[in-house]
């Protein structure tokens, strides 16, 4: 069997940004995110076959990293009409059937970081598919059992794809993305330091501790400006120490909540119809209503 994980999370922005007329619930509310989440998780289960699905989110933005780093990303600047969707994303998930994890002090980021370790360890799991275009989640790869799947672009990352797409194998993601920094998520990396030359010293080296201190003892071909970026990192190196904690996904050794223990506990039965249409009567969106392709039976 194969697993699917769904960072819901990025589905409900990338729906809600999306450049096409808004979808409007109840009073003019608008849905525009709820319905594009609903839509992809619906496509998931009918189109692409999918039999066991987790769905990860997060229920406020803040987490635990911005007790680290006060620049870390947060709800602040967030438009109401996008924050007032997110127990309702929530609500739709559990109305269709799915396995829902919603982070508090954690993020989703984690929980799927978590779900992956565990389910991919079970022997009658063929695959475990991060369903997310996210480069923080390449560092979950594992060869071709742990894959990232753009399910929109229809892009496909293993263990080769990972290197070839940014230069580090998954291991070093988080120290790639310690150097270079994340915009999405508020931490700048270090000066200098670009995606290619980061993945340049850590595709030789494997690791920022593995980095020799002085760039002349570093043998790494057509890399200018060494003697820069190596004082940048010996003069950073908390700094750079912390960049990367904000970047490293944690998994349930760090207190991440999984409730489901065997993967079985994943699988889709179906929608119950009463709760579903209850849900999509009170949202105002009754186009929806008809739209699962399998009703649980009771």
């Amino acid at each position: 069997m194969r697993v699917h994980l769904v960072d819901a999370t990025y589905e409900l922005f990338r729906a809600h940004y999306a450049p096409r007329p808004p979808t409007l619930g109840r009073d003019g509310v608008n849905l525009s995110g709820v319905a594009g989440l609903i839509d992809q998780l619906l496509y998931l289960l009918r189109e692409e076959g999918a039999t066991h699905v987790g769905c990860a989110t997060d229920r406020v933005i803040e987490s635990f990293r911005n007790d680290l780093y006060p620049g870390y990303k947060s709800s602040a600047g967030m438009p109401p009409e996008l924050l007032s969707q997110f127990p309702i994303a929530e609500e739709a998930i559990g109305a269709l059937g799915l396995v829902l994890w919603p982070m508090v002090e954690f993020e989703a980021d984690d929980a799927i970081a978590a779900a992956c370790e565990r389910f991919a360890a079970d022997p009658d799991v063929e695959q475990v598919l991060v369903c997310t275009p996210d480069k923080d989640m390449a560092q979950l790869v594992d060869d071709e059992r742990v894959v990232l799947l753009d399910r929109r672009r229809r892009i496909t990352y293993d263990e080769p794809a990972v290197m070839d797409k940014w230069g580090v194998p998954p291991s070093a993601i988080p120290d790639w993305l310690a150097l270079v920094g994340d915009a999405a998520d508020g931490f700048p990396g270090l000066p200098g330091w670009g995606a290619k030359s980061a993945a340049a010293v850590l595709a030789r080296y494997g690791s920022l501790e593995a980095i020799p201190a002085k760039a002349s003892a570093w043998d790494v071909k057509s890399l200018r400006g060494a003697p820069v970026l190596a004082q940048t990192l010996r003069e950073r190196w908390d700094e750079v120490q912390l960049y990367r904690s904000l970047a490293r996904l944690r998994t349930t050794a760090d207190g991440v909540v999984i409730p489901q223990e065997s993967v079985e506990e994943l699988r889709w039965l179906g929608t119950p119809k009463a709760e579903w249409h209850a849900l999509c009567a009170r949202l105002g969106l009754p186009q929806y209503a008809g739209r699962p392709h399998r009703w649980l039976s009771t």
